[in-house]
């Protein structure tokens, strides 16, 4: 029962971090589940499953961030089609400007390092936000938006500080550690416009 709850968990909280639900993460010694679980140590478990969402092997890196960004700039350009409100229509124009940017940097940085980019790939958590946004009415389309931006700004914030850190590719870590504070700049935004009305 206790390991089917910590299974639980930790599902709950790829999706939270809006991962695809990949749960292959490497088997778990077992005695180190049961000291785990007996003494009730949660903190364990997060690191184990926060490592599917860092990755710092350069293919998953660059198709983990050319999806964040296809999904950055393909919301956006539904967010476009139906607010009215100009603060964040002006946001959303930034998204698709900026996370253009980022994805030329990305791949001038894997042909420098002679690494072939695949064509982007929403995963599912990605196509279904993506979906919602695009499902929203006018009324209700910067408030799914914005939800759904922070999200996906979290999540690109941890995979750009992880790959910068400790990515397999000088090139590439440059890139990411490049990124880093576009995506900050971009969380601060999403904090300024969370507070209009």
């Amino acid at each position: 029962m206790k390991i089917f709850l910590m299974l639980g968990a930790s599902a709950l909280l790829l999706a939270g971090c809006g991962e695809s639900g990949d749960t292959s993460a490497p088997p778990a010694d077992s005695a180190t589940d049961t000291a785990a679980t007996d003494t009730a140590v949660a903190p364990t478990a997060p690191p184990q499953a926060a490592t599917p969402a860092t990755p710092t092997d350069a293919p998953t890196y660059i198709a983990k961030a050319g999806a964040g960004d296809m999904w950055e700039i393909e919301s956006s350009k539904a967010l476009l089609a139906k607010s009215g409100n100009a603060e964040v229509k002006k946001f959303a124009q930034m998204m698709i400007d900026q996370h253009g940017q980022s994805t030329a940097k990305i791949k001038a940085a894997a042909t420098a390092a002679k690494i072939e980019v695949p064509a982007p790939k929403l995963d599912p958590d990605q196509q279904r936000m993506l979906d919602e946004i695009k499902q929203a009415d006018a009324a209700g389309i910067d408030a799914v938006y914005l939800r759904h931006q922070r999200a996906a700004h979290d999540a690109a914030l941890a995979l750009h500080k992880a790959y910068g850190e400790g990515g397999d590719t000088e090139s590439l870590k440059k890139a990411a550690n490049e990124i880093v504070p576009v995506v900050e700049t971009h969380r601060s935004h999403l904090d300024k416009l969370g507070t209009q009305p």
